[in-house]
């Protein structure tokens, strides 16, 4: 079997809701599935964190994360795109 085959990685979609962190973002995914069971729609959300290198995102956008080997004790993930910027509010200032 050759060494450079490499499985495809995980990916997820959330919400950054932490930017505080040095080049680290914490990213929020929600999931809506049905109860085996009982047939009712579950929503269960769980926390990422992941590696953003250039400190790009911003709380509120939506991006994109990829599986990668272990950057610290919590740090599995690392950013692969911004989705979409949050929308600017109106009385914000920069």
């Amino acid at each position: 079997m050759p060494t450079n085959v490499r499985r495809k990685r995980k990916e997820r979609i959330g919400v950054v809701t932490s930017d505080s962190m040095d080049k680290t973002i914490t990213v929020q995914v929600g999931r809506i599935f049905n109860h085996p069971v009982y047939d009712k729609a579950i929503k269960m959300q769980a926390k990422f964190k992941a590696h953003d290198e250039k400190e790009v995102a911003k709380v509120g956008d939506t991006v994109r994360i990829e599986e990668t080997r272990p950057l610290s004790k919590t740090k599995r993930w690392r950013l692969v795109e911004i989705i979409k910027k949050r929308q600017a509010e109106a009385g914000e200032t920069r």
